[in-house]
């Protein structure tokens, strides 16, 4: 499998899954809305974009397995997989608040080794292989040169299911908000992800994600220069269910917020 010459595929997938949800963005049915759990919204947009992907990305690597947030596939294991979230962002999406996108990664024994966020709004693709650059819309990308927080605008997330980690997020905020230009909740983390990696924000922290939310966006920050971990540092952050993405403040971050939540 040569991945150089199936990237320029997986971005046409991704762009033909977000081109179905712009269109049905137009007369979207909210009676159709259903609930996963308490503020976990899904739509048969998610469902029927992700169906889309799948079908698509099976044509071109046959033997990869899928993790997919709707599971509209089997999930099995195997060396080669695609991870897979069809509209990160659902919730930005009901409410048509313009910040949501579609997420591929490809992983090989549990390393990204492809990865394409299409931020559909915009019209911006953002990609990257292993070993090689970060792009969007063909022009390369690369962190913030900004290696302070004072200089520094951060993106994170919010609890809207679980709350028993609401305290944590409270004193991590208290102690960060100060030390930057300021915080931004912007409701799709594939999306902050490349947000990071073209340098818009130095940093994005949250937890209680899956790999579906950060397996692509994750990658495209590492190959434009950016450092991913998990909150301890460590390189758990594929399927450790929080990540601390950014530039050259990462040590800064990782700092406060230990502080505040371990």
């Amino acid at each position: 499998m040569d991945i150089q010459q199936l990237l320029p595929q997986v971005i046409d997938v991704a762009k033909k899954g977000g081109a179905f949800i712009r269109q049905e963005r137009n007369h979207f049915d909210r009676d159709r809305l259903e609930f996963k759990g308490a503020n976990d919204l899904v739509s048969y947009v998610d469902r029927e974009t992700e169906k889309l992907l799948v079908n698509e990305l099976h044509e071109l690597v046959p033997e990869a397995g899928f993790i997919t947030e709707e599971e509209t596939v089997s999930q099995q294991p195997a060396e080669l997989q695609w991870i897979i979230d069809p509209l990160d962002g659902t919730t930005n999406f009901v409410h048509g608040i313009p910040f949501y996108s579609v997420s591929v990664a490809l992983v090989s024994s549990g390393v990204p080794i492809l990865g394409v966020v299409y931020e559909i709004n915009q019209d911006e693709c953002f990609y990257a292989l292993q070993d090689g650059k970060s792009y969007c819309n063909g022009d390369e990308i690369s962190v913030s040169p900004a290696n302070t927080l004072a200089d520094s605008v951060i993106t994170t997330g919010y609890p809207h299911r679980d709350f028993d980690q609401l305290p944590y997020y409270i004193e991590a905020l208290r102690a960060l908000m100060p030390k930057t230009q300021g915080m931004r909740r912007l409701g799709s983390a594939a999306a902050d992800l490349a947000y990071v990696a073209c340098g818009r924000v130095s940093c994005f922290l949250e937890s209680n994600l899956n790999s579906y939310d950060v397996a692509a966006g994750g990658l495209i920050v590492q190959q434009a220069g950016g450092r991913v971990t998990d909150f301890d540092g460590n390189d758990n952050w594929l399927f450790g269910r929080e990540i601390i993405a950014a530039n050259g403040v990462h040590s800064e971050v990782q700092k406060v917020i230990n502080g505040a939540w371990r």
